[in-house]
């Protein structure tokens, strides 16, 4: 094809789909932030008039920037099927910054629109860190195994995300199992939807139908959404900069909070790129985080306070066959959407159990992927990769008190929760490893990961010296166990019956031979 004769569209059909999914996806961040800060005594003019279009600007950035990369993708290429990436509001960040930054701040100072500017300049300086984390990207992206990265992903994906939203749908079950069945026939199934519309458009009408011709909804939500319509432009403030001075002085405790979210939040975007990659479109990790950075200090300038990144939606969106349109749509929508007031009218209109099933494809396409690109012998890696979030979903629902509500089950949960996306990561590439018998290379990854426990980026409530002995103490000895078996020969044997395919001649190992 000549470079004359090359088009990628703007806009096509599948992009529809995608689009939906990603609105969504931000969507139920953007009613769950609004909510919880009105919960927390903040007024709607910080909230709706401050918050939401400062995010909006965030997530307009990046979804633009997006789509011009994909743009520059597909011409390099010569590929119209280049599926820009998904931007915005990460679901477990922005739960640290609603609880352990601005629930802190607003504790703290006793005055809600101090604890605003707090936030804002810790968002700010999360931004800035990750440009400058951004230089290290394609350093961790090839030396950290793919098993280990997507396993995190899925971790995120079926906690958070997939199992969140399926507690949701089952919530109210009429709409739910409903809307659930044309998700699935539609977009897993592929089945064309009446009228040839998108299945989650489709999805969307049917169960809002549904959900008020059958009385599960209140039509006085309907009054209640339509009275936060108004104007609510976003407007350039210096709150991020009145904020980072507190942060270095009354509020440094906060900055233990900002440094590791920050971190995950980087390690976050380079995973998703990595599934990416793994479907067909390599972008630039460096690149990708760098535009994270500029965006969410870009959004904190106008009053945003929570951190963007790559979005785990973007496989997905893949999966449906999206261009670039989704991602300029979505920037466009979200923009207009918090400036009218729209955000919070349609929290009140839609029921979550509509919105819900939508966001389970989301997940379970997410873990899917990261089974899908690695080599069957590697599984088992993705799954134990998977497993830290398990207590992470525990510890981030319960907040402070997440400790007495699971002490009768295991004291261990909190632990394996704190830092999960590090132990994740840790446990996935310490599993590769030992499948592919490099133990010199387990034994380093177990080095690092008791480093990161004796700084407590993992297993400890905050940073500090020695914050997590117990764990570094056990992650040094499982080195040393590691080193053993690079200095004595060990004695291989053959996979069972049963687990023969996990061990085909055709798996390529992802680690470098010993």
């Amino acid at each position: 094809m000549r470079q004359g004769s090359f088009h990628y569209p703007w806009f096509k059909r599948e992009d529809t789909d995608a689009f939906f999914a990603l609105f969504q996806n931000n969507i139920a961040n953007f009613i769950v932030i609004a909510l919880a800060m009105l919960g927390m005594g903040f007024s709607q003019d910080i909230v709706f008039g401050k918050v939401l279009p400062g995010a909006a600007i965030a997530v307009m950035t990046g979804n633009f920037y997006y789509a011009y990369m994909a743009k520059r993708l597909a011409t390099r290429e010569q590929r119209a099927d280049v599926t820009a990436l998904s931007y915005g509001i990460s679901t477990p960040v922005m739960f640290v910054f609603l609880f352990g930054v601005l629930l802190p701040a607003k504790n703290i100072t006793g005055d809600a629109d101090l604890a605003w500017k707090i936030a804002a300049g810790a968002c700010f300086l999360s931004g800035l860190i990750e440009v400058l984390v951004s230089f290290t990207g394609r350093w961790m992206q090839r030396n950290l195994p793919r098993a280990a990265m997507l396993g995190a992903v899925a971790g995120v994906a079926i906690t958070f995300i997939g199992g969140e939203m399926l507690f949701k749908t089952f919530e109210m079950p009429i709409l739910g199992l409903v809307v659930l069945g044309i998700i699935i026939v539609g977009i897993i199934g592929r089945v064309v939807m009446p009228f040839r519309l998108s299945p989650t458009f489709f999805a969307i009408l049917i169960g809002t139908i549904l959900a008020y011709t059958l009385r599960q909804s209140d039509p006085q939500n309907i009054q209640n959404g339509l009275s936060h319509l108004g104007f609510y432009p976003p407007l350039l403030t210096t709150a991020a900069f009145d904020g980072m001075g507190l942060l270095f002085t009354t509020m440094v405790g906060v900055l233990t909070v900002v440094l590791p979210i920050t971190l995950y939040n980087a390690i976050e975007t380079m995973n998703n790129v990595e599934a990416m990659k793994v479907l067909g479109d390599e972008y630039d990790v460096r690149e990708c985080q760098a535009v994270d950075g500029v965006g969410t200090m870009l959004g904190a300038l106008f009053g945003g306070l929570f951190p963007t990144t790559v979005y785990i939606a973007s496989a997905s969106s893949k999966w449906m066959g999206a261009g670039r349109g989704y991602s300029i749509a979505n920037g466009v929508v979200y923009i207009l959407a918090t400036t009218c007031g729209l955000i919070a009218a349609m929290a009140a209109i839609i029921p979550v159990a509509v919105v819900s099933p939508i966001l389970v494809f989301v997940g379970i396409s997410m873990v899917a992927t990261a089974y899908q690109a690695n080599a069957k012998r590697y599984y088992p890696a993705v799954a134990i990769a998977m497993l830290p979030y398990f207590g992470n979903y525990l510890m981030t629902r319960f907040g402070n008190k997440a400790g007495e509500v699971v002490e009768g089950i295991s004291s261990g949960i909190i632990p394996l929760g704190q830092g999960a996306m590090f132990t994740a990561m840790m446990f996935g590439a310490m599993t590769v490893c030992v499948i592919d018998h490099n133990f010199r290379r387990a034994a380093v990854f177990s080095f690092i990961t008791a480093f990161l426990a004796f700084i407590g980026l993992i297993h400890a409530p905050s940073l500090g010296w020695n914050a997590a002995p117990e764990f570094s103490l056990g992650y040094v000895i499982l080195g040393l166990f590691f080193l053993y078996f690079t200095l004595v020969k060990p004695t291989i044997l053959p996979a069972p019956p049963a687990l023969f395919s996990l061990r085909s001649d055709d798996d390529q190992p992802q680690s470098r031979p010993r």
